[in-house]
């Protein structure tokens, strides 16, 4: 089994009796997965986004606990030190490996400083998802099309899903 299939069932196992999250998860995964396969990345920079994909979330229950609720900001406050626990008890990630994740997770939801690959093509999985979760009108879809979506695959993606 290797690392992303391992972190995959551990985050299936974190968020045990959550199938709506644990569901989001997988989705954003795939999308990151396909995108980053579509945009070429080479093969470090993609292991780090699609485990970036599988953690990206994992603020949420740390935040409920410490807050009462949860929201982007508090997922991205509260996301590193959680996603950072959890890779370091997985085990096979480099500090590096570790400390780029973690960067991921704190900043998935904070859309204006995106110059990395990395981190475009995990706002454009996640937003994917978002958009059909949260059932947004097709004028939200092309908003975020127009100021969002930077990739040739992920751009081609969101058209296909929203009929764009």
């Amino acid at each position: 089994m290797n690392k992303i299939q391992e972190l995959s069932l551990a985050m299936i196992n974190y968020d045990n009796g959550d199938p709506k999250r644990i569901q989001h998860t997988t989705k954003v995964h795939a999308y990151a997965t396909l995108i980053g396969l579509g945009e070429g990345l080479d093969a470090e920079t993609q292991f780090i986004l699609e485990s970036a994909a599988l953690v990206h979330d994992i603020g949420i229950r740390a935040s409920e606990k410490k807050y009462g609720h949860q929201n982007g900001k508090l997922q991205e406050q509260e996301g590193p030190a959680v996603a950072e626990e959890q890779l370091h008890k997985l085990g096979g990630y480099t500090e590096e490996q570790i400390a780029r994740i973690c960067w991921l997770v704190a900043h998935h939801h904070t859309y204006h400083v995106c110059a990395d690959m990395d981190y475009q093509i995990l706002i454009e999985a996640d937003f994917l998802v978002n958009l059909y979760e949260d059932q947004e009108p097709k004028s939200a879809v092309q908003a975020v099309r127009e100021t969002i979506f930077k990739t040739q695959s992920g751009i081609k993606l969101l058209d296909e899903m929203f009929g764009i």
